[in-house]
Formats: structure tokens, sequence, C-alpha cells
């Protein structure tokens, strides 16, 4: 159990810091950013799909919809901003 959920941080924080870099380029488009806004309003947010009151389910919508929905942003980026993004992206 453990290494799956050091295989998952280590996805979501590779993911996060290439939004992260994505934001920040010139060209950003403004849905990214409004996108990348609305992923941390939900992450905030007392409202959930599952509620958080509900042991264990509540944080695993959390645990899967944030990195889905980072995922679909950056699979949305136009190629020149990904190609920047995975240039600067250290391996």
């Amino acid at each position: 159990m453990w290494k799956r959920a050091i295989v998952l941080w280590r996805i979501v924080r590779g993911d996060a810091r290439r939004l992260w870099l994505a934001l920040r380029h010139p060209g950003a488009p403004a849905w990214l950013k409004v996108g990348t806004a609305l992923i941390v309003l939900y992450l905030l947010s007392p409202i959930d799909l599952i509620p958080d009151a509900i042991p264990l389910l509540g944080v695993v919508d959390d645990l899967v919809l944030i990195p889905f929905a980072i995922r679909w942003l950056l699979s949305r980026l136009p190629p020149p901003i990904r190609a920047h993004v995975d240039r600067m992206q250290p391996r």
C-alpha cells in the first residue's frame, strides 16, 4: 500500500509542477488559469462529491479527482506551451 501511495505522490507532485510551469508561461490560456482556480477551489471547499464525514471514502474522491483534473488540463495544453513545460521539467 505504501508503495502505491509513494508512486501516486510522485505523479501528482510532478503534474502539479508541470501545471505551475504552464501557468507561469506568458502564453498560458485563460481557461488554464480558470481550470486551476476551480481545482484549488474544489480542494479547499467544504462541499465535496462524497462528504469527508464518510470515513475513507471522503478522502478518496479528492485523491482521485484532483490528479485526474490536473492531468486533464495538462493534456489540453497547446503544443508550444507543452514543449516549453517539458523542457523546464527536471529529470
